[in-house]
């Protein structure tokens, strides 16, 4: 069974200042919600997906069931469903993660009387945003699965944001205040090429795993279908707002916490998962390291992958889908 919608939040107050006007966030879930309303499982977009890109993990014999579990997708706001540059002409300087998860949790208190999480499971910025819920919420959540991501931008996953940024902002179609007069099409060319040395890992590409598993006849092509079109199907100002949300993530960025990141993950009470690629460039082993003896409930548990960042969104990848899979419901069934 399968739901949609959209939830009007009317003006929303933003972290660091400012409002989004006429706020919407676009949802869908699958499964059905039970009596006591304590099998949500909640499953946040990431950087440029909308909810059909996650689908395909949840099925009967997928990561998530929907035969257990009430699976809510929130879209993120810039993803051009939800509120974004695309759809919002006063759209303002920066909307946070923490402007995601708050306007989450009143999507479901308002729609679905849910206070109380089974679990929130995401990848990449979905999984910055599962550990904002649980230092925003922390008798809220029960369960967070950190798959590829962290609690904070690592200095060199900004690194790389900040070179996108200036790719797209160096477009002659930039207006300089966050929109372009049209879509910048070489400057979108060339962001595909930059993020596609990112996002997988280099023993992925020495294996020639883009030819042998994703099917590309050659590297060319590959760079053209896999990455400049993605990234083409999708506004260059929402795409540049994705941007500046991740950049900015961070679970100490809040009064209670004074910017203090052991302090906010000391809060965390939910039981956490923590699911790097063991080959990521974003968001390193060496990152949840780090985080793990501040929280107090937490696995940390290396995908064994050389398919960089993109071991965590496993779609064509089996090997890497059945480990994620097996992990993610042995915490869902805890």
């Amino acid at each position: 069974m399968t739901d949609e919608g959209i939830f009007a939040l009317g003006d929303l107050p933003l972290h660091r200042g400012g409002v989004l006007p006429g706020a919407k966030l676009v949802w869908k879930t699958h499964g059905t919600l039970n009596a006591a309303r304590d099998n949500v499982v909640l499953y946040p977009t990431s950087y440029g997906a909308q909810h059909p890109d996650l689908e395909w993990l949840i099925g009967p014999e997928g990561v998530l069931d929907p035969g257990r579990w009430f699976i809510v997708i929130p879209d993120m706001f810039g993803n051009g469903l939800s509120t974004s540059p695309s759809n919002c002409a006063d759209w303002p300087a920066l909307v946070t993660a923490w402007d995601n998860v708050r306007a989450q949790r009143r999507l479901l208190a308002e729609v679905f009387g849910v206070t109380r999480l089974h679990a929130v499971y995401g990848w990449s910025m979905g999984a910055q945003q599962a550990y904002h819920w649980a230092a925003a919420f922390p008798e809220a959540v029960e369960r967070i699965v950190v798959n590829c991501g962290s609690a904070r931008t690592a200095v060199h996953n900004r690194v790389f944001l900040q070179s996108q940024m200036a790719v797209l902002e160096a477009a002659p179609e930039y207006d300089g205040r966050g929109r372009f007069s049209a879509q910048p099409l070489k400057a979108l060319r060339a962001f595909g090429r930059v993020y596609a040395s990112w996002a997988l890992s280099q023993d992925f590409y020495r294996a020639n795993l883009h030819l042998t598993a994703l099917g590309a006849p050659d590297l060319e092509t590959f760079l053209r279908t896999d990455w400049e079109e993605r990234f083409a199907r999708r506004a260059a100002a929402d795409l540049l707002a994705q941007l500046r949300t991740w950049d900015a993530g961070d679970i100490g960025d809040d009064p209670r916490y004074g910017g203090d990141l052991a302090r906010a993950l000391g809060a965390i009470r939910a039981r956490v998962l923590l699911l790097p690629s063991a080959t990521d460039l974003y968001f390193r082993v060496a990152d949840n390291e780090a985080e793990l003896p501040h929280l107090r409930d937490a696995e940390l548990l290396p995908i064994p992958s050389i398919w960089g960042h993109r071991a965590g969104n496993p779609q064509p990848n089996p090997p890497d889908a059945a480990f994620i899979g097996a992990a993610v419901r042995r915490l869902l069934d805890s």
